[in-house]
């Protein structure tokens, strides 16, 4: 029994840093939405408008997802939303593609922007992990002990 118990415990470990690794990455992510939204922006399809403005609030949603992502009482809530968010940005990176719309920063490979479409699916099913089982994640036991105690006062 104990090999299982290790074992539990190396796999959730590794799913935690995973966890701040994703988390990390949205917020810096985030953050070079308003550092250079102009390269973000080159790639919005031209049928949306306000490109700036998606962009912004695209990095805005980064941001507040990888924050929500360490909160154990959010985090589900925060994994859900990106998703969402990683669905909805889907197009600009469709419409990169097609175009063959550089963004500085990043290697100008028609054949990467291609590459990175269904890389896509794998962000999506790297946030699902984190809308799965809550309640084994750090801090969790003691965030619903908490709240638990103030219900019932």
């Amino acid at each position: 029994m104990p090999a299982k118990t290790d074992s539990f415990s190396s796999s959730h470990r590794r799913k935690e840093i995973l966890r701040v690794v994703l988390a990390i990455s949205l917020i810096i992510v985030g953050i070079t939405h308003f550092i250079r939204p102009e390269q973000y922006a080159r790639i919005v399809p031209p049928e949306l408008p306000y490109p700036v403005g998606l962009v912004y609030i695209s990095g805005i949603f980064e941001i507040l997802g990888g924050i929500g992502l360490l909160i154990p009482v959010i985090s589900v809530a925060a994994a859900w939303g990106i998703i969402a968010l990683f669905i909805a940005v889907f197009p600009a990176n469709i419409n990169q593609a097609i175009h063959s719309i550089p963004i500085e920063g990043i290697p100008h490979d028609p054949l990467l922007y291609w590459v990175r479409l269904p890389f896509q699916a794998v962000l999506i099913a790297w946030a699902w992990w984190y809308t799965r089982h809550p309640e084994e994640q750090p801090g969790t036991p003691d965030v619903m002990a908490k709240i638990e105690s103030q219900l019932n006062h």
